[in-house]
């Protein structure tokens, strides 16, 4: 199996101001077209070969571990924004932030706090168990709940590359501003 990076379905500049142009055309295309370039070069001639991406994050390590999950990581994180996003869920992954965190101002301050609370690069994850049950799991790295045996429903990227173009080293900011563009269609539907 070779790994293709799907095409955004909005374009480079449709995030701005809270993710720039320039900061997706190097975010998502030179780091992302790198990681899966990489995954596909060392899943050749291997068991990994034909296995599914999220079965080669929860069983592998080292550079294909790194790679593959980078790759699923960047792709989740983009396809979680729209141009036309921000507000707040509603439905049911509504009722489960207020319930667990008691309001979605709380939930954002929570997320955003253990997000820049990450020492060093990685990303900071919202993810349900199989009971319906809502975590904020911060991974340094390329971590990812799949390991965890959770079910990702949000991430922000904490990685320099993600925000170091807009921001600087204003990590807070960055992340505080991605509330602005988050699809709560899409997020909600992960849930």
């Amino acid at each position: 199996m070779t790994y293709t990076q799907p095409k955004l379905p909005y374009s480079n500049d449709a995030l701005a101001p809270a993710i720039s142009e320039m900061t997706v055309d190097y975010h998502y295309g030179k780091h992302e077209k790198a990681y899966i370039d990489n995954l596909n070069r060392l899943i050749q001639g291997t068991e990994y070969e034909d296995k599914e991406l999220e079965e080669i994050i929860c069983t592998s390590e080292g550079a294909l571990f790194n790679n593959a999950s980078q790759a699923w990581n960047h792709i989740f994180y983009f396809f979680s924004f729209s141009p036309y996003g921000g507000g707040e869920p509603d439905g049911e992954l509504a009722e489960a932030i207020k319930e667990k965190f008691g309001s979605f101002e709380r939930f954002k301050k929570d997320f955003v706090d253990a997000g820049v609370g990450i020492f060093g690069s990685g990303w900071i994850w919202l993810a349900r168990d199989e009971k319906g049950d809502l975590f904020i799991v911060p991974k340094t790295n390329a971590g990812n709940p799949l390991t965890d045996g959770l079910t990702p429903i949000l991430v922000f990227d904490v990685w320099e590359h993600a925000y170091y173009l807009d921001y600087q080293n204003r990590r807070a900011d960055a992340l505080n501003k991605l509330w602005d563009i988050v699809d709560w269609d899409i997020v909600g539907s992960r849930y």
